[in-house]
Formats: C-alpha cells, structure tokens, sequence
C-alpha cells in the first residue's frame, strides 16, 4: 500500500490504461482508442529514463488498474527497476475523480503523470501522446524548472 499523501519523497508517477499479457494478441479495436495503445512503451520509457529521475532526487510509480499479478508480470518482463501500483478497486479513481474510459466492461485510466512534492500534485501531464515520448517531456520539465530555480 503506499499512501500517495505521505510520499516523502519527490515522486513522479505515469497512469495507464492497460498491459497486454504475453500469450494476448492487441485486438484491432484497441489501436482505434485513442491513447490506448502504448502501455509497455511508456512503461519502458520510465525505465530507460530511471537514473536520470533518480539524478534529480524522484523516485517512479506506474499505476493502472489492473491486479497486482499483471502488474509484477509487466515489471519482471521489461525488467522495470519500480514499482507497478495497482489501483484495482478503484480507490484513487473514485477519490480523485481520474479520467477513464471503458473497454469491453473493464474501467481503464486515461494515460497521464503527475509530479508529486511533499504529498501534493505539483504538476500533471494529460493528455499524454505519444506514450513512448512522455518520460523524456516529464524529465525535461524537471530540469528546466531546476534551471530556472523554480524548484
């Protein structure tokens, strides 16, 4: 459980709406949706970007709705060095009221991310496009806000 109000430390964590497993073909249909498509890229563009965060003082979440299963999957294949939270009872959704749209009965988050200091959201990223760019625009808001000592 980690309780986003106590983060302690500065904190930058990407929503999404859904990996596929392995074994699952992305149905047509999916690709139509906009900002569906793109999970495991923009996972793997935190993951690329990591150390640079970590440089900067942030530590990384993902978060979808998805189980916890599916989230350690995702994790243990692109060999994400983060946690994968799973907001699988809708707890933050409901609370903050967070976009999402339906797929075939399943209530899935809209792709954003959030710069979370001292247990407040400092800045939020939505819509994302395109998913695999979003690590790389979120860093580079980072180091221009140090730049220009906004921080």
């Amino acid at each position: 459980m980690v309780n986003l109000a106590e983060l302690n430390v500065p904190t930058v964590l990407f929503f999404y709406p859904r990996n596929a497993q392995p074994h699952e073909s992305i149905p047509e249909e999916w690709n139509m949706i906009p900002g569906a498509r793109g999970c495991t890229p923009h996972s793997c563009g935190f993951r690329d970007l990591h150390q640079e965060f970590k440089m900067l003082g942030f530590q990384i979440f993902g978060v979808s709705t998805q189980d916890t299963d599916f989230q350690k999957e995702l994790v243990n294949r692109v060999h994400l060095p983060f946690e994968v939270l799973s907001d699988a009872q809708f707890e933050l959704v409901k609370a903050l009221q967070l976009p999402t749209f339906e797929y075939r009965g399943l209530q899935l988050l809209k792709r954003m991310a959030w710069v979370v200091e001292d247990g407040k959201i400092t800045k939020v990223f939505y819509p994302v496009f395109p998913p695999d760019k979003n690590a790389d625009e979120v860093l580079n808001w980072l180091k221009a806000r140090r730049e220009t000592g906004t921080v």
